[in-house]
Formats: C-alpha cells, structure tokens, sequence
C-alpha cells in the first residue's frame, strides 16, 4: 500500500489519486451568526447546531454548513474570508413554484428565476436570491426525464 514507508509507489496512476466522494461541510463567513441561522432555518429548513467548542452550523441532509463569524478569526480558514462571497447550489425536491411561493411569503426577494441550468446531474431549474450577507443562493430542482 502506498504512503507506508518503504513500499514502492503504486504502478497503476489511478492509485495515485485521492478518491474524493462527497462533501461533508462547506465554511461561510457570515457577520451574525444567530441571523444566518434564522434565516437559514425559517427560508431553507435547515436545522442550526453547536457543535466542538460551541461552534455554529447549520444541518440538512448529511451535510452541514459551519458558520464562522468575521469579528473572530477560526483557523485554518480561507484566504480571504468574508461575508458575502460564496455562490452556492442547493438541490431541492419540491416544486420549483412551491419554493417562489415560499421565498415571496418570507419576503425574499427572487434575483432570478426560474430559469433552467445544468447542474452536475444534468438539466435543473434554479431560483437565485441572496442571504443577509449577500451570499448568492441558488435553489434547484433537477428537471424530470421523460422515459
């Protein structure tokens, strides 16, 4: 097995790959920690954590956002971490109508959409909005196949 000292390198150049499966957490720098979760909460459902050292979350699916304030620094930590500088696509099952009604009941303001984009799965309809630190959020829901 490579990375063990004293054993030759694999031969087969796929060995030599990281096999990466999924995403487990992504960082947003967000300015306040209670209102990205609020929001998060009221608009998307998520469920807001502390986690190891009341640290802050938010929880959906297998996945997890981890919040870091910007007044404190959390290390290691992205090079330039801001509030407002993420784009991120959040895949949905419900009907891209029922999460516009939604977005307009929670007063969100829609940037854009619907519109149809291409996601890593193929043909998806997206809502774009922004969270309170202008975070642009985009809300999909994979087009069905016709068989």
């Amino acid at each position: 097995m490579s990375g063990v000292p004293g054993t030759p390198p694999p031969t087969d150049p796929e060995d030599k790959l990281i096999k990466v499966e999924r995403f487990d957490h992504l960082v947003l720098t967000v300015a306040d920690i209670e209102r990205t979760q609020e929001f998060y909460r009221d608009v998307l459902g998520m469920e807001p954590v502390t986690f190891a050292d009341d640290r802050h979350g938010l929880a959906f699916g297998v996945q997890r956002i981890n919040l870091h304030p910007s007044s404190e620094a959390i290390a290691p930590a992205a090079t330039y971490p801001v509030p407002g500088s993420a784009d991120v696509c959040l895949v949905t099952l419900m009907a891209i109508s029922e999460v516009k009604d939604h977005l307009r009941a929670c007063e969100v303001r829609i940037e854009e959409g619907p519109v149809t984009r291409v996601g890593a799965l193929g043909p998806m309809i997206s809502l774009y909005f922004r969270d309170p630190d202008g975070n642009l959020i985009e809300v999909s829901r994979y087009e069905e196949v016709e068989e």
